[in-house]
């Protein structure tokens, strides 16, 4: 029996969790129960696990970082984030961060380097931190977060592993193009089986395919030292780009899901009691361990069903001349139906994590999280025979998103399947720029998917530039926070041609230098500082902290001059009345609008 000295005190429910029939639903962690080895009925729990204070983080992307960076700020343990790719180490271990979110630099220095009052936070006056609810001048604090490459000591010290590895949709055998590819998950999972010495809690955060915690407690089990025992947990991510420090800091819940066993009741309620610290109790829900795996798949599922819904609608809006904006405004209004995600765009893309396996020292991207996600549904679908419902979502993905699969398309290259939005809005600005774009200057501003991210991967941008560079135009692009070799990379991923690519490319420094000379500007990404709208918050991007000067931007353009909103961001009338012609997704043209 373990030592009673040992056992962590955990809440009355954590404990009546660990008995037959006990809850699994909200945690109460702060009442704390007398005992956990025997109960009034006389029931023995005999558990491996002590109190966590020393948590593992399996990869350093934009879950993995931001995630251990506000658990090491927020709580008591002690945080090690590990990673085989010696350079993302150093970067995170530097005052320049691999990643962009705002308010991540703050929390990350503070967490990693300590603070004193000598070093001069400020609360109210870092990176907007102040309106995330975050006062990182809490007196003194010793460093609790550190980034190393030491992988197996940071393993075999912890009490608790996340695993927060690729798991990219597969681009080879059964299941190419729709299952996960969990090779990494398999990777990290041996490596932590082979160097563990003592038990372990081994928690998911990667997005993974329902029941991918059964092999992996398989392969735990199958290649444990004598005397080792791992509980696995389901501890899925619902970040938002952009917001991940907020949705981090204040999220809308923490879905734990376990065993039914005593042991990884237990782990569930170690895992809660971190949370804790700083999460309302009332958002911490466990549940079994399939539930918890399938809950991202599914929320992400529904959450790009809505972007493919509205970016629907915004096709018929410019065919009969209503607004997007105003009708999925009328859609939000309905409590049923409610705001969120109900904006039309180019095209939804973005991040799933990207890293370096364990074990092999290659670097691999995947699609965007939403169609990575919904890959995954089609693929479960098909493999329970599902067929009806695998082809409903493959619907989702249809509307949207990219393929290898491609067809000709006029002097365009398009996707069977597909990028169909992508494709109605660079065909919008061939028709309006005379059908034709071959010597015409493009300014496109912005290249991440989204704004507040560095992001790229899946960026509408990158198909929208490779368009224009099919029709032989020039392109100027600039965003505010993504460097300029991660454009490149992501335009050379499939050609690798650099040299042929910059006849037509180019990427500036500044918004004026890339509307300089333009036919038109291309609004790819959300950033405050395109907006000519005024400003609701403090502006916190950009090279020079200010908004573009729309007068100056229309001054040293061709004429007749051309805008595309593309994210429906600007004041169109406020720039026809600087003498442009404004195009907006979802909007009518002037030429397409209908009256009566």
């Amino acid at each position: 029996m373990a030592n009673t000295t040992d056992i962590v005190s955990v809440s009355y429910i954590a404990l009546s969790m660990a008995l037959p029939n006990g809850p699994s639903s909200s945690h109460k962690s702060h009442r704390k129960s007398q005992s956990l080895i025997t109960t009034k009925t006389g029931y023995v729990i005999d558990l491996p696990y002590h109190k966590i204070r020393r948590v593992t983080c399996l990869g350093s992307g934009f879950v993995g970082g931001p995630t251990s960076a506000v658990m090491a700020l927020k709580s008591d343990v002690e945080v090690t984030v590990v990673d085989i790719n010696p350079e993302r180490i150093a970067a995170w271990n530097s005052m320049t961060l691999p990643i962009y979110e705002p308010g991540l630099d703050k929390i990350v220095y503070a967490a990693r380097d300590g603070l004193t009052p000598s070093d001069g936070y400020i609360p109210g006056q870092e990176n907007g931190l102040h309106s995330l609810g975050v006062n990182i001048m809490q007196g003194f604090r010793q460093p609790s977060l550190l980034f190393s490459t030491d992988i197996e000591k940071a393993i075999d010290e912890a009490d608790l592993i996340f695993v927060c590895v690729n798991t990219p949709t597969k681009s080879d055998g059964v299941g190419k193009g729709a299952g996960a590819d969990l090779s990494f998950v398999e990777a990290a999972t041996r490596t932590i089986a082979r160097v563990s010495t003592r038990s372990k809690i081994i928690v998911e955060k990667s997005t993974v395919p329902c029941r991918t915690a059964r092999s992996i407690r398989e392969i735990l089990s199958a290649n444990a030292r004598p005397g080792v025992q791992f509980d696995v947990l389901s501890n899925p991510e619902f970040l938002a780009e952009g917001t991940a420090v907020r949705d981090l800091l204040f999220p809308d819940r923490i879905i734990i899901g376990s065993m039914p066993t005593p042991s990884g009741r237990q782990a569930a309620a170690l895992l809660a009691a971190v949370y804790s610290q700083w999460v309302p109790e009332d958002r911490i829900i466990t549940m079994n361990l399939w539930s918890a795996e399938l809950s991202k798949l599914a929320a992400n599922a529904m959450l790009a069903q809505r972007i493919s819904s509205v970016n629907a609608l915004s096709a018929i809006c410019e065919a009969t001349g209503a607004n997007v904006e105003e009708v999925s405004h009328a859609c939000g209004l309905d409590s049923r139906i409610g705001p969120g995600m109900l904006k039309a765009g180019p095209g939804f893309g973005g991040r799933q994590v990207l890293l370096h396996s364990l074990n092999i020292g290659k670097l691999t991207s995947s699609h965007s999280c939403f169609q990575k996600d919904i890959f995954n549904i089609v693929y479960l679908s098909e493999s329970l025979h599902l067929y009806e419902v695998a082809d409903y979502w493959r619907s989702i993905i249809n509307m949207q998103v990219s393929s290898h699969d491609r067809v000709s398309c006029g002097s365009l290259t398009c996707n069977k399947r597909n990028d169909y939005q992508k494709m109605r809005f660079t065909k919008r600005i061939i028709s309006c720029l005379y059908h034709n774009l071959a010597g015409k200057k493009l300014a496109v501003l912005g290249f991440a998917f989204k704004k507040n991210t560095s992001d790229t991967r899946e960026s509408p941008a990158i198909t929208l530039v490779k368009n224009f560079v099919s029709e032989k135009a020039y392109v100027a692009i600039y965003d505010p926070k993504v460097e300029e070799e991660q454009i490149w990379k992501e335009l050379i991923r499939d050609t690798g041609d650099r040299e042929c690519l910059q006849r037509y490319v180019e990427v500036c420094k500044t918004a004026y230098t890339a509307c300089d000379g333009a036919d038109a500007v291309v609004v790819v990404t959300e950033w405050d500082e395109f907006s000519n709208k005024p400003s609701l918050g403090k502006l916190t991007t950009g090279v020079s902290g200010r908004k573009l000067d729309w007068t100056r931007v229309a001054a040293r353009m061709r004429k007749p001059s051309f805008v595309f909103d593309g994210r429906n961001m600007l004041d169109a009338a406020k720039l026809e009345a600087l003498g442009f012609q404004v195009e907006a997704i979802g909007r009518a043209g002037r030429a397409q609008t209908v009256w009566g």
